[in-house]
């Protein structure tokens, strides 16, 4: 098995924690998790991994966060053709619309979402979503 990054943006420490979930799968299964996030890594760097994950809350009107991961990922989603994608986030309000705009637009560039569909969780992940977390990580890791 080999590294997987997973990539994030958090506000409130959310998504982070969720991350982390997603690590806690990769590394369990003996893959090696390289957690980091949005404004450590490059748009190129992460079309050079085969296989990502992506975690960004839903903002503003279910949006990805404008500054740094909007940005990001138009420069990835043309990028992104044959490369296989897990997607995850957080969220207080709506009903996850952001999650499958986001899903929508990488399978637009060409990409394979791991898991069918990202993991959300209303505010904190609770034990229903670390599990969740946990198996899409193990999903990304025999990937």
């Amino acid at each position: 098995m080999s590294s997987v990054k997973v990539v994030y943006w958090t506000g409130s420490g959310n998504t982070q924690a969720m991350a982390d979930a997603v690590a806690n799968g990769i590394n369990g299964v003996g893959g090696q998790a390289e957690v980091t996030t949005f404004d450590a890594i490059t748009p190129d760097q992460a079309a050079a991994e085969a296989v990502i994950a992506f975690g960004c809350p839903a903002m503003g009107a279910e949006v990805l966060e404008e500054g740094t991961v909007e940005p990001f990922m138009a420069e990835y989603e043309t990028k992104c053709s044959g490369k296989k994608v897990a997607l995850f986030g957080s969220y207080g309000w709506g009903d996850g619309q952001w999650m499958r705009d986001w899903q929508d637009r990488l399978v637009a560039g060409g990409a394979t979402i791991i898991g069918g569909e990202g993991v959300i969780a209303n505010n904190a992940p609770d034990d229903t979503a670390i599990a969740a977390l946990e198996d899409l990580g193990r999903a990304l890791a025999q990937a």
